[in-house]
């Protein structure tokens, strides 16, 4: 028989979460917190549990998340933002940066840190999955948070693991 390794969904007590919002487009970045910081609670964490940190733009959620995860005082990261296109070729240069410098820190550090970044071509979209159509991406990224902190954990202690190998 394998070994498997697998999340759950219930909230270590001694574990703590921050969301890094970026406050640009902060009609939808407030909606993906409050959808991360519900996900965070019904699944068994206590407000002590959760930071939350602001930040002015999504261009500027890796420098923050980069510096919370090398602190030691986070079991995960959720970096929320939203990059809407516009005319011009800002929107795939903030994309593109913000994707690899989030994206950099998980390896880096060890410390899960989550991609809850709405990049879309419309207000439309983005409402849409800030809750109005389908999901809240704010609520998936701190569900993946959950379950990565799960997994880091048994991988950390592996006498904790539901099955070990013969």
């Amino acid at each position: 028989m394998i070994e498997t390794i697998t999340g759950d969904l219930v909230v270590n007590p001694n574990h703590r979460y921050v969301l890094v919002v970026a406050e640009f487009n902060s009609f939808i970045t407030l909606r993906l917190a409050e959808g991360a910081v519900d996900c965070l609670l019904r699944h068994g964490a206590k407000p002590t549990q959760i930071t939350q940190v602001s930040v002015p733009g999504a261009f500027e959620i890796p420098t923050v998340a980069a510096h919370l995860a090398k602190s030691g005082n986070y079991h995960a990261i959720l970096c929320l933002g939203c990059v809407i296109r516009g005319e011009t070729a800002h929107f795939d240069h903030v994309a593109n940066q913000v994707s690899r410098g989030v994206g950099a820190i998980g390896p880096e550090t060890g410390v899960p840190t989550i991609f809850g970044i709405i990049t879309c071509d419309s207000l439309e979209q983005a409402h849409n999955r800030a809750g109005l159509k389908s999901g809240n991406a704010g609520w998936n990224a701190a569900l993946a948070a959950i379950s990565m902190t799960s997994i880091m954990a048994q991988l950390k202690k592996p006498e904790a693991r539901s099955q070990k190998p013969e």
